[in-house]
């Protein structure tokens, strides 16, 4: 006979592990849950941090701008009360916005440079040294009358200044075979300005330039350049070289530390004739001048620049190349994507007549510099070409250009000016 009595007995052992599994379970529910929160506040903490931190370089970023744009004004304030110092320039460093205003500042006060009273190169990106010019330039010029070939040997720079122990110099020297034009009828450009004695205008024949030697004040060099010039008698008068020492960078902003010319009407000798120049001053070249129309449209915030025309010197050597411009825009500290014409038949004036459109990003325009570069290119070499000059208009904080008032005093309206081109 079988009996039932004993049959709950099995069920105690079930629930006790059931409720010790239990047990378990919720212990790891708890810790997950205390991981979860641990890890919520770490990621709470992290973002307050970065708050803060953003928040206080934003103001450290905003006061250092608001104390250079104080110096700026300061030193254009000083600088039109002292107009006529001619002590060496502060070798103080300022950031970038600091070197774009005083270059800009120069461009818009600069009217018809001489080769004896004007300043710094003309290519894109490059910088001029703000300090007194050291050191020399030892080079050979032969001109054989026989073959009227010009010869050209960079032999040595010597006593460089090196003003930043951190970085090492990396020269180099680049060479422009300049001709000058007797005469220029500043009639045919129907402006206001008038001069005395009028001014030189330049073109460049040939550019060379030597190979970069790394981390040298005294770099050897030895490189050789020809060029055959045309049979004149009077030629030579109207040529000089032109050669600058600069110190390379790789992203093409190179730094002039000076100069040397020669007029080649210097050259009498049948030999190789070896000079030591010492570096002067870097100065800027007139090369001709533009024809710029600006029109300004407030309700729809656009800037309208019209490329007319240009005067430029003609050669036979230019017969075979055309002229294009490229303009950029930079309005409150942003820079617009630049936009260009197209290529025209260089000619002693040169007609584009092409309108560029730029919108502005912000309102009011506290900044704005319009910046317009002319290329030239052969028209059987479609990759090559050559920055012959360029010209800056704008407004700044402190300053406004001509043009520029005379635009913004006639809107909707477009205002043509001549502006010299400058390299």
């Amino acid at each position: 006979m079988v009996t039932l009595t004993g049959f709950p007995a099995p069920l105690e052992p079930i629930s006790a592990a059931w409720e010790l599994r239990m047990t378990l379970s919720e212990i790891v529910k708890y810790l997950v849950l205390a991981v979860s929160i641990s890890l919520l506040l770490l990621a709470l903490g992290i973002l307050a941090w970065q708050i803060i931190r953003c928040c206080s370089h934003t103001h450290t970023r905003y006061t250092q701008r608001e104390t250079v744009n104080n110096d700026l004004m300061f030193s254009e304030e000083k600088s039109s009360a002292a107009e006529n110092y001619s002590g060496a320039p502060s070798t103080k460093t300022v950031t970038a916005n600091a070197e774009a205003f005083r270059l800009s500042r120069y461009f818009s006060l600069a009217s018809y440079p001489s080769s004896a009273s004007s300043q710094s190169d003309g290519e894109t990106g490059e910088k001029v040294t703000s300090r007194k010019v050291d050191g020399s330039l030892r080079f050979s010029v032969f001109y054989d009358q026989q073959q009227t070939q010009l010869v050209v040997t960079v032999l040595q720079a010597e006593g460089l200044f090196q003003d930043r122990p951190t970085r090492s110099l990396h020269p180099f020297v680049k060479i422009r075979l300049m001709f000058a034009e007797s005469t220029v009828n500043m009639e045919e450009f129907n402006c206001d300005e008038r001069e005395a004695t009028p001014p030189v205008l330049w073109t460049v024949l040939q550019e060379w330039r030597t190979r970069v030697v790394k981390g040298s004040c005294s770099p050897l060099f030895g490189d050789q350049f020809t060029c055959i010039l045309q049979e004149e008698e009077d030629l030579l008068r109207h040529i000089s070289l032109r050669m600058e020492v600069r110190d390379y960078d790789k992203f093409s902003r190179h730094t002039v530390l000076g100069e040397v010319r020669v007029p080649l009407e210097r050259l009498h000798s049948a030999y190789p004739l070896e000079l030591q120049e010492a570096l002067q001053t870097p100065q800027k070249d007139l090369v001709g001048k533009l024809l710029l129309s600006l029109k300004f449209l407030p309700t729809s915030q656009r800037l309208e620049v019209g490329l007319l025309k240009i005067r430029t010197v003609l050669t036979q050597s230019h017969s075979n190349e055309a002229l294009y411009a490229r303009v950029t825009v930079q309005s409150n500290q942003s820079k617009l994507p630049y936009q260009k014409t197209s290529a025209v038949p260089r000619c002693s004036l040169t007609v584009f007549n092409k309108v560029l459109i730029f919108s502005l990003p912000e309102f009011p325009v506290e900044q704005c510099k319009v910046l317009v570069y002319v290329y030239e290119s052969h028209t059987s070499k479609k990759s090559s070409k050559r920055l012959i000059g360029q010209l800056i208009v704008g407004k700044e904080r402190s300053s406004e250009d001509e043009h520029w008032s005379l635009m913004m005093r006639s809107v909707r309206q477009p205002v043509a000016k001549w502006h010299s081109l400058l390299i």
